[in-house]
């Protein structure tokens, strides 16, 4: 049975158009309307769309606006992506879509990549302006790792298209040419296009001469200004070669500014194009070779100038957390520099996280880091939450020159006078990232649960079948919740190694174990929770500090927009993830039977628990640890008459998740305006950090003290463990 069935708008052949308040508009094209609902597959509405515009299925992406955000772009690529814009859309009778093909998308700067909440076509990068020299036409093809590359024609001839556009880029005598750079850089197309290498006889702003490099070749120029005007002429000029060429086997004449050039384009769109792959499609389309050398310098200069460079974003740091608290009231944007105003570190949490955070989210925080491969380097702390749903709440982040103690303790400390202390607050993280003793010393009331995943990495020196056992024992003795279970889980991790076990006892299972863990991790046992977060690091980590900093507000503002759309249309007193989980529980209460003492209830199934109603509490502890009534509290529930609902954290409810995201991030404006001379920050200056990306394959770091655990002997023939068959006393 069909859904709600709305109907799409589907337009194409028009452009996107930037309004002065920064919404879009799509002006001109055609447009055809298509029946959609709950049931539509993607392929057919895909499928439907390619024939209607007569166009290629695989170089069309469909894209939609949320309801009320113009400035924001989703692109349809899957089943879940077509089910959702159906979801945001359930009150309305229409949609508008988007069908943009290939040369369109490339056109106008528009994102391909499929959606999701960490994907985004905002209005600041759909209208890209396009800075390429008029006589050179960018070849548009993504390189070999792009997600849309087509595969190169095995039929193609080696013309070098590209280069022909150059041959007649200089005609001969009396062209005139605006400057002297003007001309050199049309001589450098010209060799290029006619393939062959040139030697610069008088090179200044007056004159330039310039001759075939073969040995004896003819061919010569000459130009010169004109004089009383601008204007660069040439005067003489012998087109004759008798030479082959030279510049097929070099590319000394490709200087890194001109790749620069060529490439920069591209390298918008695809900011992941490799050296290696420049250097083959500037061979494939110019006929030139380039060392690996060039071709990274040449990406290095192209992205500087779209980005800015490295050293003007550490000097704009003080103006741009100046403009981020004053856009963002409420947000904390601070930094700190060494004593030769180095950069040091950056700590920012906007106002809308950290709402969020107090009023809708469970004092539970994930610490963690990932590196940043920028030039200078540098380490990125964060503080991410779970909302009530289970998905990932950005909370907190830091930037720091390096992952040390002393920079941990500041970000904790940065973080206590951000957040509310009135809960105490538990921590998941590392054993030994410089957080036991700062955790213990800035939040005195919290919690500090260590990362199993970080554990059981110090397993070492023992076969994949050993280490498989040990870390499934650990994992059981983690996640039992009575004693009874923890103490037999233990017992079969010292059967499989002694080692191992004294090791696990060493590092106090009251901060791993849940038989023992005082505070609140609701069953969340590993600090990697904010992949979300860290992934979105990770596709801007290369940028400049101000830009990644953007970059990742754009994500959570994203982020927070996408939650608050999709709860809107929740009927449900909990979150769809623990409504799911309750609904469970309550399958299994049907099967329980339930007897009642004085103040208590005894609830018999394949064990006897003892559960308290009014206090919260039942003898198999999954209700006080997951924060959910568990199957025998459900089953007491219905026994009198009472809503198990009513014994749900509050942190679990639609009206506590819609407090997460009730608050908004704002746009930052340019920060490439001058301060005035009133403004705190005028006379703070910062340069980048002396730390420079060393050259090689980075090496991996160890996680901490490891447990060497020793391999036992085991006799082949009695099979006891201890010794071999050659000292086994059974054999003589």
């Amino acid at each position: 049975m069909a859904g709600h069935r709305i109907i799409a708008i589907c337009q194409s052949g028009g452009e996107f158009v930037t309004n002065k308040d920064g919404t879009l508009s799509y002006n001109g094209g055609d447009a055809h309307a298509i029946d959609i609902d709950d049931e539509t597959r993607f392929e057919d509405f895909k499928s439907e769309i390619a024939e209607m515009w007569n166009c290629n299925i695989n170089a069309i992406s469909i894209k939609y606006f949320l309801p009320g955000n113009r400035r924001t772009l989703i692109t349809v690529s899957n089943e879940k992506d077509l089910k959702r814009m159906i979801n945001f859309h359930g009150n309305s009778v229409t949609t508008d879509v988007y069908v943009l093909q290939g040369e369109i998308v490339a056109a106008q700067g528009l994102s391909v990549m499929p959606a999701s909440r960490s994907s985004r076509t905002t209005a600041s990068e759909a209208l890209v302006p396009v800075d390429a020299p008029i006589d050179i036409q960018i070849d548009k093809t993504p390189p070999a790792n792009a997600i849309s590359y087509e595969p190169k024609d095995p039929y193609e001839p080696k013309n070098h298209k590209a280069a022909r556009l150059w041959e007649n880029v200089i005609t001969g005598v009396n062209q005139r040419f605006n400057t002297a750079h003007e001309f050199r850089e049309a001589l450098r197309k010209y060799s290029i296009a006619h393939g062959f290498a040139y030697t610069l006889k008088k090179n200044d702003p007056l004159r330039v001469t310039a001759k075939c490099k073969a040995d004896g070749c003819p061919w010569r120029i000459h130009a010169s200004r004109l004089s009383t005007t601008p204007f660069f002429c040439v005067k003489k000029m012998n087109p004759t070669h008798t030479c082959e060429g030279s510049v097929v086997t070099s590319g000394y004449q490709a200087t890194t500014s001109w790749v620069a050039s060529i490439i920069k384009e591209k390298l918008r769109e695809f900011p992941n194009y490799k050296p290696k792959d420049i250097a083959e499609d500037l061979k494939r389309d110019y006929g030139i070779e380039l060392k690996y050398a060039q071709a990274w310098r040449g990406k290095e200069i192209a992205r500087e100038q779209l980005q800015g460079s490295y050293e003007e974003a550490y000097s704009q740091l003080p103006l741009f957390c100046e403009k981020l608290m004053e856009t963002n009231p409420g947000s904390i944007a601070t930094f700190s520099t060494k004593e030769d105003s180095s950069f040091h570190r950056l700590f920012v949490s906007f106002h809308a996280s950290l709402c969020g955070f107090n009023a809708g989210c469970r004092p539970l925080l994930f610490l963690d880091s990932t590196p940043l491969n920028s030039k200078y380097q540098g380490m990125l702390l964060a503080a991410t939450a779970a909302d009530g749903n289970d998905d990932v709440f950005p909370v907190a982040f830091a930037i720091v020159d390096a992952e040390t103690d002393e920079n941990w303790h500041w970000f904790l400390t940065q973080l206590k006078s951000a957040v509310s202390t009135s809960r105490s607050i538990t921590f998941v993280a590392d054993i030994n990232k410089g957080l036991r003793e700062s955790i213990a010393d800035v939040f005195d009331n919290g919690y500090h649960g260590y990362c199993l995943r970080y554990l059981t990495e110090n397993f070492k020196k023992v076969s994949h079948e050993v280490k498989r056992l040990l870390i499934a024992e650990f994992y059981v003795a983690a996640y039992a919740t009575r004693l009874e279970g923890f103490q037999r889980s233990m017992e079969g991790l010292k059967s499989i190694s002694p080692e191992a076990y004294n090791w696990v006892l060493e590092i106090k299972p009251e901060h791993w174990a849940n038989a023992y863990f005082g505070g609140a991790r609701y069953n969340h046992m590993t600090s990697n929770f904010g992949e979300l977060f860290y992934s979105w690091v990770s596709e801007a980590h290369e940028l400049p500090i101000t830009q990644l900093v953007d970059a990742i507000r754009t994500k959570i503002m994203d982020l927070i927009y996408t939650h608050r759309v999709e709860c809107s249309q929740w009927l449900t007193r909990l979150t769809p993830c623990m409504e799911e989980k309750l609904q469970k529980e309550s399958l299994k209460a049907r099967s329980l039977d339930v007897r009642f003492l004085p103040g208590r209830a005894e609830v018999r199934g394949d064990s006897i628990y003892i559960v308290d109603i009014d206090r919260w509490d039942c003898s198999c502890r999954e209700w006080q640890i997951t924060g959910l009534p568990c199957s025998h509290a459900i089953a007491v529930c219905d026994c009198i008459g009472r809503s198990p609902y009513d014994y749900c954290s509050r942190y679990f409810t639609t009206d506590c998740y819609r407090l997460a995201y009730s608050e908004s991030i704002s746009p930052l404006p340019s920060v490439d305006v001058p301060m005035e001379k009133d403004s705190p920050q005028v006379t703070v200056k910062v340069t980048p950090p002396p730390t420079r990306r060393a050259p090689g394959r980075p090496k991996m770091k160890r996680a901490g003290p490891q447990v060497v655990v020793k391999r036992q002997l085991q006799c082949s023939k009695c099979k006891c463990l201890g010794h071999n068959k050659t000292t086994c006393k059974e054999s003589s």
